[in-house]
């Protein structure tokens, strides 16, 4: 038994302003319990959506010998966490992490895309790259549309039926990965979900999502993280996605209601509280 803090290896980028990424994962791994060890992709003064005249450093050099340091100081991690990355040599230094920590639990947030589109800065040769470190993976949190560049299929945003979900979430599973939770779904029966399969114990799963009609960076770095933190804390899988989706809805409406520039993010030091809250979680449905 640890007696210490689970420890996390988070790499990603580090955007100053805007409330994600970096910015947002290491004060809710901590709040949860969880000592997060930044190893930054990249340094930017804000997100890139909608800034103008961004500062940007690009960390590539620092990867490795961030992880050659910690070897030898014998610093161990309880999980390997992967976000947005810039290169295709980044996703080598991220093989290189998961190699070093074979007993790490790997998670995966597969950021490439949005609204059905790749990232301007992502090609198709990192996409293929992408689905090593998929294979490598324990969990991933996929949205549509990187479930679609994943699978290597055009994006549909037509809603599917719960059995063509399941199908879905079957073939991303035989990608690598054991648990894999696909965010911001739409369903057939209209309604808005995260969907999750276990392979462990073959079960399928949704937590479903109110809908409020505004986007804001970094809510996927969020649920991600909370994900991360619940799954190191001992939490189920259906348990650890509802208490992401809880929390978000909870910081998308503060937000909304205090009509903030969207680029700006969520309003996360007004929500960070209840996630030190006891909470009754049982409002996830069988898929």
């Amino acid at each position: 038994m640890l007696k210490r803090p689970a420890r996390v290896a988070a790499i990603h980028d580090l955007s100053g302003f805007g409330r994600c990424s970096l910015t947002v994962i290491l004060p809710l791994l901590s709040v949860m319990g969880v000592q997060a060890v930044p190893v930054p992709t990249a340094v930017l003064s804000t997100h890139t959506g909608g800034f103008q005249n961004i500062v940007t450093r690009d960390l590539s050099d620092y990867i490795i010998p961030a992880l050659e340091q910690y070897k030898k100081e014998k610093i161990g991690f309880e999980c390997i966490y992967t976000g947005f990355l810039a290169s295709e040599k980044q996703i080598d230094d991220c093989l290189k992490f998961m190699e070093a920590y074979p007993e790490a639990v790997v998670f995966v947030d597969p950021v490439m895309g949005d609204h059905g589109k790749m990232y301007r800065t992502y090609t198709k040769a990192m996409c293929e790259r992408m689905r090593e470190l998929v294979h490598k993976a324990d969990i991933i949190t996929p949205n549509p549309t990187e479930m679609s560049l994943l699978l290597n299929e055009p994006y549909d945003p037509r809603p599917l039926t719960h059995q063509q979900f399941k199908t879905k979430l079957l073939r991303l599973s035989e990608l690598g990965p054991s648990t894999v939770i696909v965010t911001g779904v739409e369903l057939a029966d209209m309604t808005i979900n995260n969907v999750g399969y276990d392979r462990e114990h073959n079960t399928f799963w949704r937590v479903k999502c109110s809908y409020v009609p505004v986007s804001y960076p970094g809510t996927g770095d969020i649920f991600a993280s909370i994900v991360v933190a619940s799954v190191l804390k001992g939490d189920s899988l259906p348990i650890a996605m509802e208490r992401a989706t809880r929390f978000l809805e909870l910081a998308i409406k503060t937000t909304f209601s205090y009509s903030t520039d969207t680029r700006y993010g969520v309003l996360l030091e007004q929500s960070l509280p209840w996630l030190c809250k006891e909470q009754i979680l049982d409002h996830y449905e069988v898929l």
